[in-house]
């Protein structure tokens, strides 16, 4: 694929001692992360702001060799061009490049040479003038012109998962918090309790089959002697053993293993021995969704199939509890359809107007809602301004309530298969959070979901508030 322009070189018999070209660019904390991406050259001089503020510099400072590929790049696009050979390079750095400075790098023919070879002298000046890089190169240069169209340069972006780092920064300053892991017993599962241990978030209490649990740390490679076991016959007797530990107040987390979901909610919910509350009980994900400035909750994929109006209110109520943990104090919430208007046909548009005028007479409260709203204008400023809608919540929405189980399910790993999204779980509306970790969840997110479920925990929220009788850490 070509930008439309063409490149040429310069052969042999053209260039004269003296000849010169240049290139400019300012460089950006984008060109730092591509370059140790590439590179895997992370020394915190360049990627650590805090830790740069205490080096000799004082600063974030660009790795030497982004000044020196600019270099590269005008010896291959513009002296000589296509077709020349780099031979070798030597290079002195004399000052550092920092964000936002301007470097033109220029090379100017110091000597021809037998088999065409070119001797060049090189120089990198910032937007001072001052020189930061200076050396010699010798390159090959080519015999024959070569005319090509300028190939165009991919559409490059980069994911740091800053939300996610800010949610696990946030679980710093307290105790692991003790965990019921029902039945942890395969390496999977394993690996998903231990690494949220070894991050100090939660301190794991493994419940199942003693004979499985130590099999399947064998196989994930983790020592789980510093860890208690709980033993359990079955599935089964783990859900249900998990659940007591947290009903004793030996657990201040429930956490699924490799057990079915329905066998932990079956536990969870039974009406005399489980977690249950006056909240109607809900899934959300936290959704690190690629380009989008803050976690997108998503809500609700995988417990409430098709939920009534009363428990979609419970639903919001959870969320909003759960993105005032997170640092949203007053979330915007869309409630979704696939239309932004009130349709009689539709019941999701029904519904969304009647969670509307609940919140307005007070019976929602915490964050400001809006639905009906199509997916696009709950996201998109854009595509609410084209369809004229006026609201504080479209186009800016931070909590996306689904008309079902189905729609919510397609739209999470549609974000996370297709948009590159990562999707923390967690089950809200219990006594305590209970962490959802799937096999096919990445180690930040599954870290993610812990710490989640440790802020809830602290923060005993109605969406879970603890059990009678137990303080927050």
């Amino acid at each position: 694929m070509t930008d439309g322009t063409m490149i040429e070189n310069r052969t042999f018999d053209e260039i004269k001692v003296g000849d010169t070209a240049s290139i400019s660019r300012t460089l950006t904390e984008e060109d730092i992360q591509l370059f140790a991406l590439v590179s895997g050259d992370v020394n915190p001089a360049h990627m650590d702001a805090d830790y740069a503020a205490t080096d000799m510099f004082r600063r974030v400072i660009a790795h030497g060799l982004w000044g020196g590929g600019l270099i590269s790049a005008v010896l291959g696009t513009e002296l000589p061009g296509p077709g020349a050979i780099y031979l070798s390079q030597s290079l002195q750095f004399t000052r550092p490049v920092g964000l936002g400075d301007t470097i033109t790098a220029s090379v100017t023919v110091a000597e021809k040479r037998a088999h065409h070879d070119i001797l060049f002298d090189c120089r990198c000046v910032n937007q001072d003038g001052e020189e930061v890089i200076s050396g010699q190169a010798e390159v090959k240069a080519p015999a024959e012109k070569v005319r090509r169209p300028r190939a165009a340069l991919p559409e490059v972006s980069l994911r740091d998962h800053d939300g996610y780092r800010k949610l696990i920064e946030m679980t710093a300053n307290g105790v692991p918090e003790p965990t019921a892991v029902a039945h942890p017993c395969s390496a999977a599962a394993m690996l998903a309790a231990i690494e949220a241990a070894e991050a100090n978030l939660i301190m794991p209490i493994l419940v199942g089959p003693e004979a499985k649990i130590r099999k399947a740390a064998e196989d994930a490679g983790k020592d789980i002697s510093p860890f208690r076991i709980v033993s359990a016959a079955h599935s089964h007797e783990a859900a249900a053993k998990a659940v007591d530990l947290v009903r004793g107040g030996e657990a201040k987390l429930l956490m699924k293993g490799s057990l079915h979901t329905d066998e932990l909610m079956g536990a969870i919910v039974r009406s005399a021995t489980g977690l249950r509350t006056e909240r109607r009980i809900s899934h959300a994900y936290v959704m690190d969704v690629q380009n989008h400035p803050t976690p997108l909750i998503i809500t609700d994929a995988a417990i409430n199939i098709a939920p009534t109006l009363e428990e979609k209110a419970d639903i919001i109520r959870n969320a909003i509890d759960l993105a005032h943990v997170i640092g949203i104090a007053e979330p915007k919430v869309a409630i979704l359809s696939a239309v932004e208007t009130v349709n009689p046909a539709m019941q999701s548009t029904l519904d969304a107007a009647a969670l509307c005028k609940m919140a307005d007479r007070g019976q929602i409260t915490g964050g400001v809602l809006d639905g009906p709203l199509a997916f696009d204008n709950a996201i998109s400023e854009a595509a609410a301004k084209e369809k004229g809608i006026v609201s504080p919540v479209a186009g800016k929405a931070e909590i996306l309530v689904v008309p079902n189980l189905e729609a919510g399910n397609m739209l999470a790993k549609q974000l996370t298969f297709l948009g590159g999204a990562d999707a923390a779980g967690i089950v809200l509306g219990a006594r305590v959070p209970i962490i959802l970790a799937s096999r096919a969840d990445s180690l930040r997110t599954r870290l993610a979901s812990c710490a989640v479920a440790v802020l809830m925990a602290r923060a005993a929220t109605k969406a879970a508030p603890g059990l009678p009788g137990t303080a927050s850490a």
